[in-house]
């Protein structure tokens, strides 16, 4: 199926804008008006890791004239083979800030605009605002349905694309035109079901795949060139080296999306204590026992000060017995991010050892008490 094109024709480009792009403008149906468009469009990535280091530079090189970059996270040394927008100098620092000087050295008259925050329903409305289209490069679920739903309430194409281990999925989720997200996944998966990246690894080349596919969508959406992957999505695995599609349609029975919610709540993600507040009770000298649920060798780079190692396959093996040896403090689980947690709170507490997840894992706690911890 084909749209008409999502942005309107820019002005004229300079001379040297039309030397740089004249192979792109010599394609069959493109030319120089799509390539306007282009430079006309504003669009929003959605995370610079792994798939925003394959679809930043993809934007940056094709010509979109504002692209803006929404990422509260910081450069850490295992990002490094993957998220090739950051080198070792800038571990530790803002990978928004980061992926933004990678798009100034392609092209220093692209509008880059920052967003050094982490996307919440309290503010995603307000940053997709302006936007043509976004691109979803995130890497959890109650972010994807997140973005979906302020997409939605914007009226504003996403596409989105997924990694994991060998292989990525791509596709398009345009409400006012098409199926979304949730018509493809109603119900996201239970918490821990879907092995994070920590702990199942992501083959680097495949986000320059996912990546790429992303860009082109990107570009057939905003051009009104091909027929973009709406109601379609594009499965990619690199151990066999093909590709091949489901087609999907609009969910007559679901529930129209009205407002934002809580997503890690609908994810069943339950982070209830923040960094600041378990900083301060231990401040407090209030006692806690912390455990770690993370692999032996993310620990070997970072942990929080006297926090148990008991990774999460232990847990999941024996959680009675790893309850026995808790005691009877009030219990904190820590991982990366918080889902490995909520897996192993889930399992303690049915061994009858009740716990909180530290929201954001390690990671927020890095950011938020301790800096030293940012760059591992």
């Amino acid at each position: 199926m084909t749209f008409a094109p999502l942005v309107g024709i820019g002005p004229e480009l300079p001379p040297e804008r039309e030397a740089r792009y004249a192979r792109t403008a010599r394609l069959p149906g493109f030319g120089m008006d799509a390539q306007r468009r282009v430079r006309n469009a504003r669009v929003l990535v959605v995370g610079a890791g792994g798939l925003g280091s394959a679809v930043l530079p993809g934007l940056a090189a094709v010509g979109f004239g504002t692209i803006g970059i929404v990422d509260g996270d910081r450069v850490e040394w295992s990002n490094l083979p993957r998220q090739t927008v950051h080198g070792p100098a800038d571990v530790g620092r803002s990978k928004a800030d980061s992926a933004a000087e990678a798009v100034a050295l392609l092209d220093d008259e692209t509008a880059v605009v920052v967003h050094d925050t982490m996307l919440t329903s309290a503010n995603a409305r307000e940053i997709i605002a302006g936007y043509d289209l976004v691109l979803d490069g995130s890497d959890n679920f109650p972010t994807r349905y997140l973005v979906n739903d302020a997409g939605v309430l914007a009226g504003v194409p996403v596409v989105w694309g997924a990694v994991h281990r060998f292989g990525g999925q791509v596709g398009v989720s345009w409400a006012a035109e098409g199926p979304q997200y949730r018509d493809l996944f109603p119900v996201p998966p239970e918490p821990g079901s879907v092995p994070n990246c920590a702990e199942a690894g992501v083959l680097p080349s495949v986000c320059a795949v996912i990546g790429g596919l992303m860009v082109s969508e990107a570009v057939k959406l905003v051009t009104g060139t091909g027929e973009p992957l709406v109601g379609r999505v594009v499965v990619h695995d690199a151990l066999s080296g093909g590709f091949r599609e489901l087609a999907y349609e609009r969910d007559a029975e679901a529930e129209p999306v009205t407002r934002l919610i809580d997503y890690d709540l609908f994810c069943g993600v339950s982070a209830t204590m923040t960094p600041g507040e378990l900083s301060a009770r231990l401040e407090a000298g209030e006692p806690f026992t912390l455990i770690d649920v993370r692999e032996p060798w993310e620990a070997d780079l970072a942990s929080i000060p006297g926090s148990l190692l008991v990774p999460l396959a232990v847990v999941q093996r024996d959680p009675a017995g790893v309850a026995a040896r808790l005691g009877d403090d009030p219990l904190v689980i820590v991982c990366h991010h918080g889902p490995r947690a909520e897996v192993a709170r889930r399992a303690l507490d049915t061994a009858g050892a009740p716990g909180l997840v530290l929201a954001g894992g390690i990671d927020a706690w890095a950011r938020d008490i301790d800096g030293s911890l940012a760059r591992y």
